[in-house]
């Protein structure tokens, strides 16, 4: 079966920036996504950043989508989102945090650490294929569920991967989450082959994922440039300011990629 994307709901958004929903119809499966275009015209391709959602969010959350917009109306990049595991499109409605903990349990983390990655590189792979985005430049940005996602598959983009911004995620979980989710030495060693630039954030007082976790996944990453930054509040607390340090790494590491 040919994976295909079905184009859904458009929408121009403030300062003209395109929001394109899509499903890309797979074999194993539908993947909803939605994209993120500039409003100005590009000579060519643009490099492409990968946002990665937390638990219980989806792939237009509010954070997502200020971080998409954002790339794509003062950078010039190109954002795409999908949504995660049980999240979503990928269910009839919202699942308790409970519920699909259990659920990613029962299937077997691996099985979808392995899917959910998947699903992410056939992603990239059709609008590549579409002329849409500059797929040999790319970047991804993920905090908390983003980067237990986002590891796996970081560690097999190789040199397309231009840099990566993880974090309120590590080797240790807290006792709040199932204890199926656990998969510190894949991690790990998947860590170990991300060699791209990376900016790691940690909340100094996370109470999901334990400190000394977060600093030993931050040790593991095979980047040469890696930058750890932490600042003071619980999981779920995010300073604007951090939020700015993000954006501008990413959009230093492709602004030369960007053609007008």
């Amino acid at each position: 079966m040919d994976e295909v994307i079905e184009w859904t709901d458009r929408r121009i958004m403030d300062g003209g920036v395109v929001e394109q929903g899509f499903c890309l119809t797979r074999e194993v499966g539908v993947v909803p996504g939605v994209l993120w275009l500039s409003p100005s015209p590009v000579t060519s391709p643009p490099p492409l950043v990968l946002l990665g959602h937390g638990g219980s969010g989806h792939k237009k959350s509010e954070r997502i989508g200020s971080l998409a917009r954002w790339f794509a109306s003062h950078a010039g990049l190109a954002a795409l989102a999908i949504d995660g595991p049980y999240h979503g499109d990928r269910v009839p409605g919202p699942i308790p945090t409970a519920e699909y903990q259990a659920r990613i349990a029962e299937e077997g983390i691996d099985v979808v650490l392995d899917r959910m990655a998947d699903d992410w590189q056939a992603t990239v792979d059709a609008l590549g294929a579409l002329g849409i985005a500059d797929t040999d430049h790319l970047a991804y940005l993920g905090m908390s569920m983003g980067t237990r996602f986002g590891v796996p598959l970081a560690a097999g983009l190789g040199d397309e991967l231009r840099c990566v911004v993880f974090g309120k995620f590590g080797l240790r979980q807290g006792p709040a989450l199932h204890k199926g989710l656990e998969a510190p030495k894949r991690t790990a060693t998947e860590a170990r082959r991300i060699t791209a630039p990376a900016l790691f954030h940690l909340q100094w007082h996370d109470e999901i994922f334990p400190r000394d976790g977060q600093l030993a996944l931050f040790d593991a990453l095979g980047s040469q440039d890696k930058r750890l930054v932490s600042y003071a509040g619980p999981h779920a607390e995010t300073e604007p300011a951090a939020i700015a340090l993000w954006r501008d790494f990413v959009s230093r590491h492709l602004a030369s990629h960007v053609s007008r």
